[in-house]
């Protein structure tokens, strides 16, 4: 069993009932397949870097969870199949990593990337 997290964004123009159902439908997609879902966080609507599919906003949906690999692919097919996911990013983490991740430090002046 790995670790993955996946992150999904839904159509802005989906009601509270819908994106809550779409979330409902890909945990319990995620349940019967035998995966163990560890946090699962709507983040809510936010600014996307780049015009998807004519949406300017979306509505990211974060899913960290411990399965077989099998399991993704059988959650990125879902994620196709629904016309109100605009974009989906499912990646296998190396390390059991904290519940929160902490915030980037600052960056004093001056100070060159």
């Amino acid at each position: 069993m790995q670790l993955y997290e996946s992150i999904f964004i839904i159509r802005p123009s989906a009601s509270d009932d819908e994106t809550n159902q779409l979330i409902e439908k890909m945990k319990s997609l995620l349940q019967k397949a035998g995966a163990s879902i560890l946090i699962l966080e709507n983040w809510g609507k936010k600014k996307l870097a780049y015009e998807i599919k004519g949406e300017r906003r979306g509505t990211f949906v974060y899913i960290h969870f411990r399965s077989a690999g099998t399991v993704v692919d059988e959650l990125e097919r879902a994620y196709r199949l629904e016309d109100s996911v605009l974009k989906f990013l499912t990646v296998r983490v190396e390390h059991e990593q904290p519940a929160k991740p902490a915030a980037p430090a600052p960056v004093a002046e001056g100070a060159h990337a």
